[in-house]
C-alpha cells in the first residue's frame, strides 16, 4: 500500500498545473445543492447534449486530413490586427459602452464607467503544455498590462481557450474581481486567486460590482480540462447590466430555446456578443454555426431592430474543420438575409456599439482562401423563421458574400493542430 501511495503521489506531481484543481469541501457541497446538477454531473438546458465527437473516427480522419479544405482553415498570410493603443481605450467612450474584441472569446467591454473583461486568453496555445495545441493565428492585440485597470474578470467556463492559467495568473496580482459559474473557482483560488476576491454563481444567479449587475444565464455545452473530465464545473453565458446599458456575452453553447427566455428576463440588449466558430457536424449540440448564433441574437433581442451583434469565438485559433473565413462570411450573410446590425472589427479595434456607425468591413478576406462552399439549409432555416415569427425585412437579398475579385494571396501560416473544440 504504501508503494502505491508513493506511486499516486508522484503521478500527482506530473500532473500540469493548467489542469486546476477539482473542486472541493463547501464548494462541492454547494455544487450538489444546485437545481442544475443531477446524477452526479451538471446538466444541460433542453435535455442531454452530445459533448463528444459524433460519427466515427475513421469519418472525422477524412475530413480532417482532407487535402482540399485543410488549407482553407487557416489564413494565407498575416491576420490584420489593430494595434490598440492607450490612447485608443484611456478616454471615456462618447456613448458610454465600449467593446474591444481582442480575438477568440476575450471582449474587453467598458459599460457605464467600469470594465469588464470577459474569457480573457492571452497566451500562445490554449492547450495544457506550452509545446503542443491549438497555437494563435495572430498576436495579441494588446499586452494584458496595457490594458488598464480591469473591476471584474468575467469567465464563461473552464475550456482552455476560455480560461487561460498565464492570463489568471498575472490578473491575479491585480486588484480585480472574478466572475466565474460555479465551481470555476477552484482553478482560480489554486492558481493564486483569493476567495475574496471570486464572486462564484450558479445559472439565475446575480452579482454586484461597481453599480453593474452580473448575472450567470444558461448555456448548453460542457466542462472539463484534465484527463478526468468530472463535470463538476458550471458553464455560462452572462448579461452584465449597467445604469445605461445592458450587454451579453454568450460563452460556448449550442442553439437553444433558453436564449428567449433569457432576452425577455434580461434583455434587449445594446449588444450581444455571440460565439459563431469551431462548429461541425461531428458536434452540432454544444457550438453554434453563424446562422444558429443570429438566431439566437434575435431570440434574445426579439427582433432584428434591437441591439448590435458581435460576433466571436473565431478568427484566432484553429478549432475546427471548417474553413478559417466561413464565420465571418456566415455572420455577414445571416445578418444581411434579416436585416440584422452586425460589428466586425479587426482583433484589437475597439467601437462603440450604439454610435452611428460601426467596423463593418469582412477584413478577413485579404488573407483567406473563400470558403469552398456555403450552408444553405441553415441559412435559408434563419431567414425563414425570421419572416414568420419576427418581420418581413427577411426578404433582404444576400449578397454573394464568397466572390471578392480584391482577395490578396497571402505568405502562408502555420497550420496548427485542429481539436474538437471545448
Amino acid at each position: 500500500m504504501a508503494g502505491f501511495r508513493t506511486l499516486s503521489a508522484g503521478l500527482r506531481a506530473l500532473r500540469p498545473g493548467a489542469f486546476g484543481a477539482d473542486p472541493s469541501g463547501e464548494r462541492m457541497a454547494r455544487i450538489r445543492r444546485s437545481p442544475h446538477f443531477e446524477d452526479g454531473v451538471f446538466q444541460n438546458p433542453g435535455g442531454p447534449a452530445r459533448t463528444r465527437p459524433s460519427g466515427s473516427t475513421l469519418d472525422f480522419a477524412k475530413v480532417f486530413f482532407d487535402k482540399d479544405t485543410r488549407p482553407r482553415r487557416t489564413p494565407q498570410g498575416a491576420v490584420p490586427v489593430h494595434s490598440t493603443t492607450l490612447a485608443d481605450i484611456a478616454r471615456p467612450p462618447a456613448t458610454g459602452l465600449r467593446l474591444t474584441w481582442t480575438g477568440h472569446s476575450s471582449v474587453l467591454a467598458e459599460i457605464d464607467g467600469r470594465r469588464v473583461l470577459f474569457d480573457p486568453v492571452w497566451g500562445e496555445r490554449c492547450s495544457p503544455f506550452p509545446f503542443a495545441g491549438p497555437k494563435r493565428l495572430h498576436p495579441v492585440p494588446v499586452p494584458l498590462a496595457a490594458l488598464g485597470p480591469v473591476d471584474v474578470v468575467v469567465v464563461s467556463h473552464d475550456h482552455y481557450d476560455h480560461l487561460d492559467m498565464p492570463t489568471i495568473k498575472a490578473l491575479a496580482g491585480t486588484d480585480t474581481l472574478f466572475a466565474v459559474p460555479l465551481g470555476v473557482g477552484a482553478h482560480l483560488e489554486h492558481w493564486g486567486v483569493p476567495a475574496s476576491r471570486l464572486r462564484e454563481l450558479d445559472w439565475h444567479e446575480s452579482t454586484e460590482v461597481g453599480g453593474l449587475t452580473l448575472t450567470a444565464t444558461p448555456a448548453r455545452h460542457f466542462c472539463g480540462r484534465g484527463l478526468r473530465n468530472t463535470q463538476h464545473t458550471l458553464w455560462a453565458s452572462w448579461v452584465v447590466r449597467g445604469e445605461e446599458h445592458r450587454i451579453y456575452h454568450s460563452g460556448d453553447t449550442g442553439y437553444f430555446d433558453g436564449f428567449k427566455e433569457i432576452g425577455a428576463a434580461h434583455g434587449p440588449f445594446d449588444a450581444t456578443m455571440i460565439q459563431i466558430g469551431a462548429y461541425s457536424d461531428f458536434w452540432p449540440d454544444i457550438h453554434m454555426t453563424p446562422e444558429e448564433g443570429m438566431r439566437a441574437h434575435l431570440d434574445l433581442q426579439g427582433g432584428p431592430d434591437r441591439g448590435l451583434m458581435l460576433p466571436i469565438h473565431w478568427a484566432t485559433f484553429n478549432l475546427a474543420t471548417h474553413p478559417w473565413a466561413e464565420p465571418g462570411e456566415g455572420t455577414l450573410r445571416a445578418a444581411r438575409a434579416v436585416g440584422a446590425r452586425v460589428a466586425l472589427p479587426h482583433p484589437g479595434e475597439p467601437f462603440e456599439p450604439t454610435a452611428a456607425t460601426v467596423p463593418s468591413e469582412p477584413w478577413w478576406r485579404g488573407v483567406a482562401l473563400a470558403p469552398s462552399g456555403r450552408r444553405p439549409a441553415a441559412a435559408e432555416a434563419v431567414a425563414g423563421r425570421t419572416v414568420k415569427t419576427v418581420s418581413d425585412r427577411a426578404a433582404v437579398a444576400q449578397a454573394d458574400t464568397e466572390s471578392d475579385s480584391g482577395r490578396k494571396s497571402g505568405t502562408g501560416t502555420e497550420d496548427p493542430e485542429s481539436l474538437p473544440a471545448g
